[in-house]
């Protein structure tokens, strides 16, 4: 079975030492076409993780997670929703650009969950030297890898919930830290919206049930 548990270091004490090991990681196949690991970036002692899906073409490049039109986005629905950013640390369930090919142009390719399983002992890892108060789920891929394939975002989004015991890693967090989950959508899906006005005032709804758990 593929994992990232290999080259993700036991003894680390800080996400810097995540991210200087994370370029070695060649827990599944999504490294070699890629041209960089892009890892979480934010407050170390941030008290909200958001977590999307993958990097796209631009982080990619950039070696940085939600630079691109997405991220530029959520970062405007962060602002209205009144959360704090110097508060937030921001990754994704899969670590490396999964696409195809068409041409010059690199078209995104939603990870399998055999891809988000190798990768998840990095968020795993994120997590443990975090210890949020609330996780952002960021659509239904960063939703399954965390909360289980049964969760539908459709169906539960912008509902502040406890951290499941029937979480994909019930170890996600030290024995005795208490954090809470909201799953939303990704925003790269307000951009494809049809209505993409009704569906960015969803997202920064969702958004501000986070933003009221932290007071």
């Amino acid at each position: 079975m593929q994992t990232a548990a290999p080259f993700v270091p036991a003894s680390a004490s800080s996400i810097a030492e995540l991210r200087d090991a994370a370029p070695a990681c060649r827990g599944c196949e999504l490294w070699e076409p890629a041209t960089q690991v892009v890892f979480g970036r934010g407050d170390e002692h941030a008290k909200v993780i958001f977590v999307g899906e993958q990097p796209g073409d631009v982080e990619d490049q950039k070696g940085l997670p939600f630079v691109g039109p997405a991220g530029h986005l959520l970062r405007r629905a962060v602002d209205d929703a009144g959360l704090p950013v110097s508060d937030l640390y921001i990754t994704n369930s899969v670590k490396h650009f999964r696409f195809e090919r068409r041409g010059a142009r690199r078209i995104h390719k939603t990870p399998d969950q055999q891809h988000i399983t190798a990768c998840h002992p990095w968020l795993v890892s994120e997590f443990a030297q975090l210890r949020p108060s609330l996780v952002v789920l960021l659509g239904a891929t960063a939703a399954k890898a965390v909360l289980g394939p049964s969760f539908r975002v459709t169906r539960q989004r912008g509902q502040l919930m406890p951290w499941p015991a029937s979480a994909q890693h019930p170890a996600d967090f030290p024995s005795g830290h208490e954090a809470k989950a909201l799953a939303t959508i990704h925003p790269s899906a307000v951009l494809r919206a049809d209505d993409r006005e009704a569906a960015y005032n969803g997202l920064v709804a969702d958004l501000r049930v986070a933003a009221t758990a932290l007071t």
